[in-house]
């Protein structure tokens, strides 16, 4: 019997153009999507836009376009990433859409009326992060995911009483029931809850807010923190304002795939909310680190942002993904560089898979016209399937690679080009068998590198195999 599986990514800000960054985030879930869906598992994949944050509007504001405008233009962006990356989503939200307000606004009424109080304070916000910070959470006066000086804002705005939740947070992480992934993290959080749970904004007055967003319930006067509104986005494109049988069917999430910057509001805000409106919280919390550029951080102001749509466009869909995948750590920070990604993508790509693939083609084509009878090569994926399930993307690749040479050598130590001229048979038995791994490897890419996976598919299931265009040409 088939099991449900939601997986959902962050949704991203649209006050700039998708980076890898982006990209890395929406491969790790696809791939989980993908081999979720080869298990049987009816799968639900979410991804979409933020667009009700003050950084959108500031932006727009630079352009001189309408905010409306402007969010929708970038949030098509964003969704045309679907077709570069060969994404798998089952839907894209975006956060203006009507459901989206309707159900964050009743989410906002489910919270237990003693969890929202009004009141007046002062504070450290970062535009950057759409975020609070208390003083001793500062690095030197600054936010420390950005680096800059945050603004000292004063104003009477609704706050959530997450100083409730403190306790019953710390038993659900700490015990696993909303387990958060690596364990390095899991402990970041437990550290955080321990050191006291500060009752946190989730209000804006309309003026600071221009207007943008999501109303407060019964006071038009305020407009829900992005925060509030942004991580009901989980619960809204399932149609929780109506309580659709799509929520019905796949709420509770089980799968947030998030990165390292905003691990607090989904670990620790989102599940208070939740469990203040009487919701089921979600299962799982992933939590991938940032890529830096040449060991510095991808920024606008060094002009060291890596575009994927550009990397696509140059190396193709499955050589970005299989970068991303095998050489970026899946958990820990990690560095891009172009001269590592074309050494990986000749290595592996252009002179492993590809090159595999093409010699092996090459000699059935021409020596067993009528072709081979391809057994089924046993059962190698358990390694694989094991480190995906662990989220060890990189292993699991670095195991297929392995599959890639051990075939290598076997047609290198068997030379069946010379066995065709003395011992026919046992150039076909050789050649079977090196098909056999082939079909063997391209099904376990699969959720990987989808694409190639099918065109070593086809290729060596057909009625003739035959060698056909280069799969990675040599850069």
């Amino acid at each position: 019997m088939s099991k449900k599986f939601y997986i959902t990514t962050a949704i991203p800000y649209v006050n700039a153009p998708p980076h890898i960054g982006h990209a890395l985030e929406m491969i790790q879930a696809d791939v989980l999507a993908r081999y979720r869906r080869t298990a049987g598992d009816e799968v639900f994949f979410l991804t979409g836009t933020d667009e009700n944050s003050l950084k959108n509007v500031q932006a727009a504001e630079k352009e001189g376009m309408s905010i409306k405008d402007f969010c929708a233009r970038n949030s098509q962006i964003f969704h045309d990433l679907k077709e570069a990356l060969n994404l798998s989503f089952d839907q894209f939200i975006r956060t203006t859409e009507e459901r989206h307000f309707a159900g964050a606004q009743k989410l906002w009424l489910a919270c237990k009326k003693e969890d929202i109080y009004k009141k007046k304070y002062k504070g450290f916000y970062c535009v950057g992060c759409e975020a609070f910070y208390a003083a001793r959470d500062l690095m030197d006066g600054k936010c420390p995911e950005h680096k800059t000086v945050p603004e000292v804002v004063e104003e009477e705005n609704y706050f959530f009483k997450l100083s409730n939740y403190q306790n019953k947070l710390l038993n659900l992480i700490e015990s696993d029931k909303y387990k958060i992934v690596p364990e390095g993290r899991k402990k970041e959080i437990i550290s955080f809850i321990k050191m006291g749970l500060e009752d946190f904004s989730i209000s804006r007055s309309i003026s600071r807010a221009h207007g943008w967003g999501v109303p407060v319930p019964g006071d038009e006067e305020q407009i829900m923190y992005v925060w509030f509104d942004a991580l009901s986005n989980y619960i809204t494109a399932l149609d929780y304002a109506t309580n659709d049988p799509l929520y019905k069917k796949f709420w509770p999430a089980d799968m947030h795939v998030i990165g390292k910057g905003i691990i607090r509001f989904h670990a620790v805000y989102w599940p208070a909310m939740l469990l203040s409106a009487g919701l089921t919280l979600p299962k799982e919390l992933f939590v991938h680190g940032y890529i830096n550029v040449e060991g510095e951080k991808m920024s606008k102001s060094l002009g060291n942002v890596i575009d994927p749509f550009e990397l696509v466009g140059r190396y193709g869909t499955d050589a970005v993904r299989y970068y991303l995948l095998k050489q970026i750590n899946p958990v820990e920070d990690s560095d891009f560089s172009i001269v590592k990604f074309e050494e990986t993508y000749n290595a592996d790509l252009a002179n492993g898979l590809g090159n595999l693939a093409a010699r092996t083609a090459n000699l059935i084509e021409k020596n067993f016209p009528t072709n081979l009878k391809i057994k089924k090569s046993r059962n190698q994926k358990n390694g694989i399937d094991k480190h995906i399930e662990e989220y060890r993307f990189d292993l699991a690749l670095k195991e297929i690679q392995e599959l890639i040479t051990a075939t290598d050598q076997l047609i290198d130590r068997t030379k069946p080009w010379a066995l065709v001229k003395t011992d026919i048979k046992q150039a076909e038995k050789v050649l079977a068998e090196a098909a056999a791994q082939i079909l063997a490897i391209a099904k376990a890419l699969q959720p990987f590198l989808p694409a190639t996976a099918e065109k070593i598919i086809a290729q060596f299931t057909a009625e003739r195999i035959v060698k056909g265009e280069s799969l990675f040409p040599r850069v």
